[in-house]
């Protein structure tokens, strides 16, 4: 076994409002500058939708990811051969177009504009060539128009939805819609990584980050056609790619990542898995229906012996283990099975799970008609107002039962607790929730404490950072080397 610590986060999209406050945050402290107007590491989506930049989820547009290829897989959109006859013009790279021309206004004409009889206006200038501009979309430029024909309907989400469901999520005032919220997934079998020529993005081994050295960047932007989740960006002043780094900073002081401890709806989680490095290549190249249940295996058992001392004999300490055991993340995926990955078609074994929305208890449809009420809470969830199919395409690659299982978990712990504290449930019914899902009355509640009541350090279980182990790599380094062409390399200062 090769085990080795990775941060991972789980959302719940049951709890998230879509206020943008994570996005706020993140712009704020990483975004604000020239050159990154456009980047929103954070972004929260409307589904359906086509999400941000247009039509991301698209490979066939992109070429993004990895396609399996006989028993192994290969990045979609280039190998080595195509990577470098492709290197001074890449056809898959997103346009501007794609994301948005940034702007900010003339206020100026407001306040100096002559006396008239119009009213002045502060006209669109382009943040990119300060000429004036016509403003044709944004980021968030579908926002909660779940029934648009010009973005819901061209969601890809929604291939094989027939026509008579598709009508019942589109009914004036009935309209479905929830949020997606997404930043970088720091992926085990990142394709920015695998993509990058001059070896900028990497994987830090303490936890699984995934980053990009601006020093060896050349702007190849061969990053930005191969993240299926379109998370790494191009800086056009700096000339250097970027991307979410997770707040390390923030997180080697034991603080959560900006987005997540600013989220208003706390639908956020964070904490550490152990994986097993060794088995990446076997469950990346594994059939598509299997690749859910086959990345789960990867995430190994933190109390398990022989875990525990491989991973010691790998350097991951004692704080990372103690902080795996007591993980969030790990309770949501393994002990109650129910987060799942966005688009696992992808290939790249994303570390950032989804607790997929179970929305109105009572909303069905019949006949592809939405109704408001249900005989049964139960019933619901296989006539649920959004198709099961939908959902299965964003989370489970099709695989329509998985997203069933967690449902159904989910509903038999707003039973059960209903069931505590009103009583108006049948037995019988209670009975057959907890039997069809394999939950008991103490899992129901732990799963209710931890999604309804926790506390910020129990969503937030921050392994401490060794800053003594990284003072002693780097002060040997510059010994091995008399520090000589290591000009960047300086012994840090304890603070």
């Amino acid at each position: 076994m090769n085990i080795r610590s990775q941060i991972a986060m789980v959302f719940h999209l049951d709890k998230c409002i879509g206020c943008h406050t994570c996005s706020i945050a993140c712009k704020n402290i990483w975004t604000d500058r020239k050159g990154t107007e456009y980047m929103w590491w954070n972004n929260v989506e409307t589904k359906p939708g086509t999400g941000y930049p247009s039509k991301w989820e698209d490979q066939d547009i992109y070429k993004g990811g990895w396609e399996k290829k006989g028993k192994n897989i290969k990045l979609r959109g280039m190998d080595k051969k195509s990577t470098y006859l492709n290197i001074f013009h890449n056809p898959n790279m997103p346009s501007m177009d794609d994301y948005y021309e940034p702007w900010t206004y003339d206020y100026g004409h407001l306040l100096d504009a002559p006396e008239g009889d119009d009213q002045p206006t502060a006209r669109p200038i382009s943040l990119v060539t300060g000429g004036p501009m016509d403003i044709k979309t944004g980021p968030n430029w579908d926002d909660d128009l779940g029934g648009s024909k010009d973005y819901a309907r061209k969601d890809i989400n929604m291939k094989d939805i027939s026509p008579a469901e598709q009508e019942a999520m589109f009914q004036l005032e009935r309209m479905t819609m929830h949020y997606l919220p997404r930043i970088c997934n720091h992926c085990l079998n990142a394709a920015c990584v695998a993509a990058c020529p001059s070896g900028a993005v990497y994987k830090r081994g303490e936890d699984g980050i995934v980053l990009i050295n601006q020093n060896k960047c050349r702007s190849w932007r061969m990053c930005v056609s191969a993240c299926p989740y379109k998370k790494s960006y191009y800086n056009w002043n700096s000339g250097k790619s970027e991307k979410c780094l997770l707040c390390y900073p923030r997180l080697e002081s034991g603080q959560a990542p900006a987005c997540m401890h600013t989220c208003v709806g706390r639908i956020r989680y964070l904490g550490v898995l152990l994986y097993d490095a060794d088995k990446i290549k076997e469950i990346a190249s594994c059939d598509e229906k299997d690749l859910v249940s086959k990345q789960m295996e990867i995430y190994v058992n933190p109390f398990d012996e022989e875990v525990i001392k491989a991973a010691k004999a790998n350097g991951v300490a004692d704080s990372t283990i103690t902080a795996a055991q007591q993980s969030p993340v790990w309770k949501f995926l393994k002990v109650w099975g129910i987060a799942l990955p966005l688009h696992p078609e992808f290939r790249t074994l994303p570390n950032l799970f989804y607790v997929p929305p179970l929305l109105p208890t009572m909303g069905t449809t019949s006949s592809g008609t939405y109704e408001s009420t249900s005989s049964s809470l139960w019933g619901t969830i296989e006539e649920s107002r959004v198709p099961m199919q939908y959902l299965a395409n964003l989370f489970t690659a099709g695989d329509t039962e998985k997203v069933k299982e967690v449902l159904k978990k989910l509903m038999a712990v707003r039973i059960h607790r209903r069931d505590v504290t009103v009583g108006d449930f049948k037995k019988e019914e209670v009975a057959k929730a907890f039997a069809e899902t394999g939950l008991t009355p103490e899992m129901a509640d732990d799963i209710f404490r931890l999604t309804s009541l926790p506390k910020f350090n129990e969503r937030f279980v921050i392994p401490a950072a060794h800053r003594e182990e990284a003072e002693e790599l780097i002060e040997n380094t510059a010994d091995i080397k008399g520090n000589k062409g290591f000009g960047s390399v300086q012994k840090p200062k304890r603070i």
